[in-house]
């Protein structure tokens, strides 16, 4: 026992504060998109917001809740880009209040946006500790680095990997398992773009893997289905991988 105690003493890490990011991010959401539980909880957003960048060491709390609290409006106008392109594109989605209120992959975009903008608030360790919350909940690992344009729709949501230097335009549309990822792990490229860029109107289907900083899916693209990628793809094309499935029946 007093060995685990000068273990703990060497270095204090604020692990509860995993807890505590998890509600934040939870009342952020509530926050975003339901007018009553902003008017009760608001303030108390606003107070765990302060704690938890004290106890993440980070000054001038005041300012940056400022300015995110500012981005407020403009994140919300994107998530409902967002549920509408859910809701249009897969035909399974009943209405809109199901999008929003059932829809994993819209809840993990709803915590990307909100991390991403502290990302260019140049907040350290909360946006990612606030996209490991979203990748527990839903099984969508999205880096707060990533940059998502409008009217994005991720399917079924488990699986998902998009890597930190990821650019992703408008109208793209994901299916579970899609990684889009770096072609090597090296810290020494940890300041260089290692992830693919995704043009507007790309779909990729279910286990896609594209990899590349250099890699450019072109704009209206169709990514099939267990593909593998590490070099860019012309607009307009239609990836897919030839397969024979043989059928025997038996007697």
């Amino acid at each position: 026992m007093k060995e685990i105690e000068q273990i703990i003493a060497f270095k204090n890490y604020s692990m509860c504060l995993r807890d505590a990011v998890g509600n934040f991010t939870k009342q952020l959401i509530n926050n975003l998109f339901d007018v009553n539980h902003l008017s009760e909880s608001g303030e108390q957003t606003r107070r765990n917001f302060f704690k938890i960048l004290e106890r993440l060491s980070i000054e001038n709390g005041v300012n940056l809740w400022n300015d995110f609290e500012n981005s407020f409006v403009n994140i919300r106008q994107k998530l409902d880009l967002d549920a509408i392109a859910a809701e249009k594109n897969d035909p399974a989605a009943k209405s809109l209040e199901e999008v929003y209120l059932a829809y994993p992959g819209f809840y993990a975009i709803a915590v990307h946006r909100l991390s991403h903008q502290l990302v260019q608030l140049e907040v350290p360790v909360l946006p990612r500790m606030m996209s490991e919350f979203a990748h527990s909940t839903t099984g969508t690992d999205i880096h707060p680095g990533a940059e998502i344009g409008d009217s994005f729709f991720i399917d079924h949501a488990t699986g998902i990997v998009i890597g930190e230097t990821t650019i992703i335009k408008d109208n793209v549309q994901i299916f579970q398992g899609v990684t889009l990822g770096g072609i090597q792990v090296k810290k020494s490229l940890a300041s260089t773009k290692r992830h693919p860029t995704i043009e507007s109107g790309v779909v990729m289907y279910a286990n896609a893997t594209i990899l590349g900083g250099d890699v450019v899916i072109g704009r209206g693209s169709i990514i099939g289905a267990n593909v593998c990628i590490t070099a860019s793809i012309p607009e307009n094309s239609i990836v897919t991988v030839q397969s024979e499935n043989n059928i025997f029946q038996r007697h």
